[in-house]
């Protein structure tokens, strides 16, 4: 057994096989029965042609079929690929051919949109429909390709811990990429390394914690075509535990699946999951009494947000997590951090984080050098298809020692925590001053009559730059810019407030609550126009 995602998966279901192992409304699995269908899948994609390092496109909404198709494609050593599901025929027809994927499963809702494109990609040779018959020439049904295939393990590969993962990321600025993992990497810096304490340093210590665990309820509310979610339902395997899903997010879902499967942790994304929550949590009409632990990765809680959580659920720890697709978690928040008075991390113990200068040299703790965060160690190793890009995130110093620079400003405080600013590509330049959305938006979102906001930069003739806020109203408010102007003017410094402001009925976001930056500047710019 190598520290390899399917390895250490089928060392599992063999131990905890009676355990229940994922939950999406009325569909329940156990290991044994996720380990069953997933070789069922595995032997049908082998059927047709798919093996070792073969890329397969998963474009599904959360469901027991999607971590099925996910661990059928790792046991046979091919890559799954993760599709987003809002992507319209343009931006599909970038992601299958820039990942090259020669099989995709796909919900049929989806239908009109792989039935345009899929022709126009000649490696795409393998369709299978979730859901029902589809009308695309040649696809199978779910029921059809799992029919008449063995449940058994025979004719597998042996696999490796450097075989290939690629989740593809991005899209807030252009079209998104795919960051490359090896697996041991992977699970070594998605919680498999251990945070908390020592790592693991053999595979057999995943199958003996998880012996030695009760079954415990996790549960991640973005979609499994985020990573943060696929990392989540990793993280719960690794200790025999259920993860439980809801097909797309909605609050109301959500919480009714807490109270009925007694769920224990909660993943979201930052405040775009979080202020619905709290506002059904807010009727009180769920029993939340099972849930322990709430935590944010993938997009950071404002404080106005993160209090009113803790207010509504006193007796749960809420937690922000530092990190992103390249890196794993590397780092949590610590007491008081927000947007609003400043990001304050503490590094993981098992990780190397640091922040260098422009000479990749790390700086000195308690001088305010400003520099880059920076992980080593257990990081991805490229972006597919992108040498360019490589070459420019994943650096190598004068000692040997390779980096993975994550693009976020920080400085180091004298105990080691970093301090984190925002996004450096995110960051804007106005009049020579820097400005951080990511403080902005906070405390525009800290304003009664918003419901959400991001910042960006627009051109300005005299400033180079010039902040600009999108915002989304709360339903039944009409915030002026003199209002927000009023309200930014007594919690940021001049130069930081807002000159543009664009008022939008729904905000655009990605499926598991990213800010689309390049949305909002159009947005913006059309306002200022």
């Amino acid at each position: 057994m190598e520290f390899n995602h399917a390895d250490l998966f089928e060392g599992l279901a063999d131990a905890v096989g009676e355990r229940v192992a994922v939950v999406c409304g009325e569909d329940r699995l156990t290991y044994a029965g996720l380990e069953a269908r997933a070789n069922r899948l595995a032997h049908r994609l082998m059927s047709a042609g798919v093996g070792r390092g073969d890329h397969v496109g998963i474009q599904l909404y959360n469901g027991v079929e999607y971590v099925i198709t996910l661990l059928a494609a790792l046991k046979i050593r091919a890559v799954p690929i993760n599709v987003n599901y809002r992507y319209v025929e343009a931006e599909l027809y970038y992601l299958y051919t820039d990942s090259g994927v020669v099989a995709l499963v796909y919900d049929t809702e989806f239908d009109d949109r792989v039935a345009a494109t899929a022709p126009r990609c000649p490696a795409l040779r393998t369709l299978i429909a979730v859901g029902g018959p589809s009308q695309v020439d040649g696809a199978l049904t779910w029921d059809d390709a799992l029919a008449g295939c063995s449940e058994g393990r025979e004719g597998f590969p042996v696999r490796s811990e450097r075989d290939v993962y690629i989740i593809y990321t991005g899209g807030t600025t252009g079209m998104p990429k795919g960051v490359m993992w090896h697996t041991r990497d992977l699970f070594m810096a998605f919680g498999g390394g251990n945070p908390w304490g020592a790592p693991h340093t053999r595979p057999q210590q995943v199958i003996d914690t998880a012996l030695g665990s009760g079954p415990l309820i996790m549960m991640p509310a973005a979609p499994l075509m985020h990573g943060a979610a696929q990392m989540a339902t990793f993280i719960s395997f690794w200790m025999g535990s259920t993860v439980v899903y809801v097909r797309k997010f909605d609050a109301a879902d959500v919480l009714r699946a807490i109270a009925r499967e007694n769920v224990l942790t909660l993943n979201i994304t930052g405040d775009a999951m979080a202020r619905p929550l709290a506002d059904e949590i807010a009727t009180g009409a769920y029993d939340l009494s099972s849930l322990k632990v709430l935590s944010s990765t993938g997009a950071i809680l404002t404080g106005v947000v993160r209090d009113r959580l803790q207010e509504l659920l006193p007796d749960v720890l809420i937690m922000d997590s530092f990190g992103s697709t390249e890196s794993g978690y590397t780092a949590s928040a610590v007491a008081g951090s927000s947007p609003e008075s400043g990001l304050k991390y503490q590094p993981n113990a098992t990780c190397t984080l640091a922040v260098l200068d422009d000479t990749l040299t790390p700086v000195t703790p308690g001088s305010g050098e400003l520099g880059t965060v920076a992980k080593s160690g257990d990081i991805a190793f490229a972006y597919y298809n992108d040498p360019d890009k490589s070459a420019e995130t994943f650096v190598t110093d004068k000692d040997g020692t390779r980096w993975l620079l994550t693009g976020d400003l920080a400085t180091v405080e004298e105990d080691g925590t970093i301090y984190v600013y925002g996004r450096g590509s995110q960051c804007i330049n106005t009049g020579g001053e820097k400005v951080f959305p990511e403080e902005v938006e906070a405390v525009l979102k800290g304003h009664p009559a918003v419901f959400d906001a991001v910042v960006t930069g627009i051109p300005d003739t005299r400033w180079g730059s010039r902040v600009a806020a999108v915002i989304e109203p709360r339903p039944g408010q009409a915030p002026t810019p003199d209002d927000l102007d009023t309200h930014c003017r007594h919690r940021l410094s001049g130069y930081k407030v807002p000159r543009t402001y664009a008022f939008v009925e729904k905000m655009h976001r990605s499926p598991a609550g990213k800010a689309d930056y390049r949305w909002a500047r159009e947005t913006a710019l059309n306002a200022a126009t």
